[in-house]
């Protein structure tokens, strides 16, 4: 195996050795690819549809608490956005902070799902992609004044314009996933 041109031998399902040239990078990107194109913590256990009742009641109580917190309004977001106040780089921070806690407890006691099953928190890769979706996110964030986690709330809240937002998401979730084997990942 040639280490100068960093070509690496792979093995096909059948388990005889086959040479491709593969580039270290290419194997790198077909791992991140797998890591982000599957849900690699998906449960495995089968529930009839009534499971999901709980987590439709979860998310309606989460858009009403993002109603009374004025989290979706977009008078918050503009002045988050011009560094006039602190309500929602708080409610982000605690939210970061929440999140940094629980990966740590989840991770320091091996908690599992209320089924019993394992949590696996896989390392992740930096790259200069997301520097970039960061950049177009909070840019449509800040053009728009919604992000889309409360997009749902707002047009439940009355807000029926947010549907153009909406529309607009699942497009340029589409226009990714038919672009996305011919971007750099």
């Amino acid at each position: 195996m040639n280490t100068t041109d960093q070509t690496t031998q792979l093995y096909n399902n059948t388990g005889t050795d086959q040479d491709i040239n593969v580039t270290e990078e290419q194997i790198h990107d077909l791992e991140v690819r797998e890591l982000d194109s599957i849900c690699v913590n998906e449960s495995q256990l089968e529930h009839k549809w009534y499971h999901n009742i709980k987590y439709l009641l979860v998310g309606i109580a989460f858009g009403i608490v993002f109603v009374k917190a004025e989290i979706i309004s977009w008078f918050r977001i503009q002045e988050m956005f011009r560094f006039q106040s602190f309500h929602m780089y708080g409610v982000i921070g605690s939210a970061v902070l929440v999140g940094v806690i629980s990966v740590w407890l989840i991770r320091r006691f091996n908690i599992r799902t209320m089924y019993g099953e394992q949590v696996i928190i896989h390392p992740k890769v930096f790259n200069k992609g997301q520097v970039f979706g960061g950049l177009l996110f909070g840019f449509g964030w800040a053009i728009t004044g919604a992000c889309p986690g409360p997009l749902f709330a707002l047009i439940g809240s009355g807000a029926t314009v947010i549907v153009v937002t909406l529309l607009s998401a699942i497009a340029g979730t589409w226009v990714y996933g038919y672009f996305r084997e011919k971007l750099p990942h």
